[in-house]
């Protein structure tokens, strides 16, 4: 079964993070996604993270999405700004098995990668590896449910 034929998915993106943005939205379209939408950066131009990630978090938040991919150069700025926002569960990624267990037992809504430190392999590795995981739930939903208190 193709898991991305029923998902809406949002990708974001820096300068860094531009081209492995572009090769992943080709993959996702080749894959017959059943939504995607880029909210930038759309050039290799110097660009702040910030400006496409507050965007992309508050249309997952609105139920637009299901899920969001973010890119930057070490995928740690665009985390820290999507974690800013009440329910989204950016997770920073670099290899398939965190990917997993950042689905498993995070249910993490947003992959975020850092361009400068993997390769596009890896990058694809990672997305179909969390969008074919589930979320374990159980104990995990416990600790899940506590991210949001303050």
């Amino acid at each position: 079964m193709n898991p991305f034929k029923n998902l809406r998915i949002a990708v974001c993106n820096d300068h860094a993070g531009y081209e492995l943005k572009l090769k992943i939205v080709e993959y996702l379209q080749g894959e017959g996604v059943k939504e995607l939408k880029d909210f930038g950066a759309f050039s290799a131009e110097s660009s702040d993270y910030p400006d496409y990630a507050h965007p992309m978090a508050s249309a997952i938040k609105r139920g637009e999405f299901d899920y969001g991919i973010s890119i930057c150069g070490s995928g740690n700025g665009i985390s820290m700004v999507l974690n800013k926002h009440l329910g989204i569960r950016a997770a920073l990624c670099w290899k398939p098995e965190i990917a997993a267990l950042a689905r498993r037992h995070n249910d993490a809504n947003v992959l975020s990668l850092p361009a400068r430190f993997i390769t596009e392999s890896e990058a694809l590795d990672m997305v179909d590896t969390f969008f074919v995981t589930d979320f374990e739930g159980g104990r995990h939903q416990r600790r899940v449910d506590k991210i949001n208190k303050l």
